[in-house]
């Protein structure tokens, strides 16, 4: 039987959301918050039962047609028509992953009660998530201000029976889904397509995605920087507590700490050396490594805080008699950060791919191109090639999006912070580093073996061992691709033990 998660006002952090991903559990609204929904929707019934006053997107148009009143027949309609109109997303269907954290997240933000929903529109929102029907979502279509409009118009379709979902592996029509398991579409009320479609939840959920894979890439950047730190005969004293004391950033600490901890009972790095520094690739783990871990904390905070918020428009606050047309929905705080992780994970492929090429050079006892008969095989030459080639990709989805912004809705929404645009970007920001970190590894492993019979840590020797079960040493040239794949698989699949498992960074 599947686990419960219980949609409640309890803080959703890093812990409850992994577990929501990895053990697969279903959704359920607590009674507080069908209460909060309740409560919410039957205030604004009143309110525009009883009321005079023209309340934006609700009783008005959208946009610059704010000032168009809609008469009190028409409110639902005006709400159908709203989600079919803002379903204009184009590219790439979204990641399902994706897609499924936005309905959780869209699910979690109208459960407080600001938004004004029935209860009706929300359990099916959560009885798509249960049975894994995921809504078909674009990538491109929102500015990221008005809330993700275009993508959360396309989430939304289902309600209604309009729009394609994901179901067994098959993209079905939404009508054909509400068919299969015996639903009526929802008629929207008043205020319900403005609150679907208002908010952050395309952002959000690729950011918090994004920091869940981040985590994890951010110690593997230090264990496949610590094996090719002692592969290449480097040096341990850059790594020394006193040095981080009087430069006390706190992921310099913590990186130098861990290099220290990996690599504590290596032969390799209590031999003696010849040389008295290494270059900066390898000195200056701490420093480069350090940063982006500090960067990516700041991110992890900034959507912790976004999904535990309200982020439609407007806001109904029942208690106090108020509904106020506002700005939640702006995506500033998220597109600044998704801008910042993508520069802080470029940084971390930028620094593997320069470790990369040492590794490479024939130096310090290494054969050129880590191979035993070079010239006659061109070895590890070209996955170096594919590694500089997405470090400078990286550095053009760098270009932040946040400083962009371009003019809507006949000038009413007027500034817009292109945070759709930043995630999209971050996204693929990661895919590349992940290559990148996976390439350094399969250089870096074979050069291991070219250091027998001396050996590395003890946890070092576990992970490439484990390594090894799925990519051989290469002796003579090869078709090299699928080796690269299936070392990007092994990066996603390896446990990092209790040593490492503890902690975000």
């Amino acid at each position: 039987m599947a686990k419960v998660h219980q949609i409640s006002k309890a803080v959703i952090d890093w812990k409850v959301v992994r577990e929501l991903i990895n053990e697969e559990k279903v959704l359920e609204l607590s009674e507080e918050s069908r209460n909060r929904i309740i409560r919410c929707r039957e205030y604004l019934d009143e309110r525009m039962k009883h009321g005079t006053d023209t309340l934006y997107g609700i009783n008005t148009g959208f946009g610059s047609l704010y000032d168009k009143v809609i008469s009190n027949d028409d409110l639902g309609l005006l709400q159908k028509n709203l989600v079919m109109s803002h379903a204009c997303g184009v590219g790439e269907q979204v990641p399902e992953e994706i897609t499924r954290l936005m309905l959780f997240l869209k699910v979690q933000s109208l459960s407080y009660g600001n938004s004004g929903v029935q209860p009706a529109t929300v359990e099916r929102l959560i009885d798509f998530y249960n049975h894994q029907i995921t809504p078909v979502v674009y990538q491109y279509g929102s500015l990221g201000a008005s809330g993700d409009l275009a993508p959360l118009a396309h989430m939304s379709l289902p309600l209604i029976g309009m729009g394609e979902v994901l179901v067994d592996g098959e993209i079905v029509p939404s009508q054909e889904m509400l068919k299969r398991f015996g639903w009526e579409p929802i008629e929207l009320q008043s205020k319900e397509g403005l609150a679907l479609l208002n908010g952050t939840q395309f952002m959000s959920a690729y950011g918090v995605n994004l920091c869940l894979r981040v985590f994890k890439l951010s110690k593997l950047a230090d264990i496949i920087g610590a094996l090719s730190l002692d592969v290449f005969d480097g040096r341990i004293e850059p790594f020394h507590p006193l040095v981080q004391q009087i430069r006390p950033h706190q992921g310099q600490i913590d990186t130098a700490s861990r290099i220290r901890m990996l690599l504590d009972d290596s032969a390799l790095m209590s031999q003696d050396k010849s040389h008295v520094q290494d270059p900066y690739s390898f000195r200056c783990i701490p420093q480069v490594h350090g940063a982006s871990k500090d960067s990516i904390e700041y991110v992890a905070y900034v959507f912790r805080n976004e999904i535990n918020s309200v982020t439609d428009n407007p806001t109904i606050f029942p208690e106090e008699d108020l509904v106020i047309s506002a700005g939640n929905f702006h995506g500033q705080p998220l597109a600044l950060a998704l801008d910042n992780l993508a520069i802080a994970l470029s940084e971390l492929g930028n620094i593997s791919e320069r470790r990369t090429y040492q590794l490479l050079s024939g130096v310090r006892g290494l054969p050129p191109f880590l191979v035993a008969n070079p010239g006659l095989n061109s070895g590890f030459m070209i996955p170096q090639y594919t590694a500089a080639s997405m470090v400078s990709h990286n550095k053009q989805l760098c270009t932040p999006s946040s400083v962009d912004s371009i003019e809507s809705s006949q000038g009413q929404e007027d500034h817009v912070s292109m945070g759709a645009n930043a995630a999209v970007k971050a996204w693929k920001v990661m895919e590349n580093l992940e290559r990148i970190l996976a390439i350094e590894l399969y250089n870096a492993a074979q050069a291991l073996d070219f250091r027998r019979p001396a050996r590395t840590s003890g946890y070092l020797e576990a992970f490439v061992q484990e390594y090894r079960q799925r990519v051989k040493f290469i002796a003579e040239d090869k078709v090299m691709y699928k080796d690269i794949n299936e070392t990007v698989a092994f990066l996603r699949d390896v446990s990092l033990g209790s040593e490492l498992e503890e902690g975000l960074l």
